[in-house]
């Protein structure tokens, strides 16, 4: 490992920072999707025990027994509410657990928990939010069991209108006074993860798609965002500023995403890696 991990991590650096599953799970199926189509490319039968780091409310964990349905999930998340919903959802074959990535990291290579090794190590959407990520990638990897494999996928759109326009407005003097996490602003490509795991003993496939998302509803990339991208803003601004906020937001995005008769096109590129250990 480059560094030893020990900041907080997901869902924004912050541990306590404010999480809303109702609002996150808006727009579930569209989340859920990339999800779906990296677990299709993950090369392995009969798994039995999977990490999912960054887990959220749990909607993860059913997509993994679609194709798994003998696996147990033990979900990480270092959202209270999060966790909390996650825990709601749970089966018998999963279990949650509050901590950050690097906690879980640190305690999982002192062999902490007494569990095996896990044949699969997923993340979805998680690891953009953690500074410095790429520097551990390869230690989360190091601790699937032989032949196993780690699998995530990250937004590639910081680059988008939707986040440009963000940190645009966010920059205002009224606004960026209240505003101390860091807004999202690298893109990190395939090729550059397809670096970082290839090592010998590792077989590395890393790709990048752009979703079209066709969203309903009145200012539906508003919603969507304010579940994610623009939480720290919004959780940080008192009002009345965050209604003022909310509303020059919203009408920059009715004139970047526009309103057509079948619904609001957001574009949305995702970045995947599966990372196979081939060696023992």
């Amino acid at each position: 490992m480059a560094r030893h991990p020990e900041e907080p991590a997901r869902r924004g650096d912050a541990a306590g920072a404010a999480w809303d599953p109702t609002q996150y799970l808006k727009f579930g199926d569209e989340r859920s999707r990339p999800l779906a189509d990296l677990l299709q490319r993950v090369p392995l039968e009969g798994v039995r025990r999977v990490v999912d780091l960054g887990c959220g409310p749990g909607t993860d964990t059913p997509l993994v027994h679609a194709r798994w349905p003998e696996a147990h999930v033990h979900g990480v998340d270092n959202s209270p509410s999060m966790i909390e919903e996650a825990r709601r959802r749970a089966g018998a074959h999963s279990d949650y657990e509050l901590a950050d990535v690097r906690q879980w990291l640190r305690a999982a290579a002192r062999g902490e928990g007494g569990q095996p090794a896990p044949e699969l190590i997923i993340s979805n959407a998680a690891f953009q939010w953690i500074d410095g990520h790429r520097d551990f990638l390869p230690d989360i990897a190091d601790l699937v069991a032989p032949g196993g494999v780690f699998a995530f996928q990250v937004p590639g759109n910081f680059d988008a209108p939707s986040h440009a326009l963000l940190r645009q407005i966010a920059a205002k003097p009224e606004y960026a006074r209240h505003v101390t996490e860091k807004l999202r602003d690298t893109v990190i490509r395939a090729h550059e993860y397809l670096a970082d795991l290839s090592r010998p003993g590792w077989r590395v496939d890393a790709w990048e798609t752009t979703y079209l998302h066709v969203l309903q509803g009145e200012n539906p990339v508003f919603e969507w965002i304010s579940a994610t991208g623009a939480r720290p803003v919004l959780n940080a601004l008192p009002s009345p500023d965050k209604e003022r906020f909310s509303e020059e937001y919203r009408a920059a995005l009715r004139k970047a995403y526009r309103a057509e008769e079948h619904g609001t096109v957001m574009p949305f590129r995702r970045v995947f890696v599966v990372a196979t250990r081939t060696a023992a």
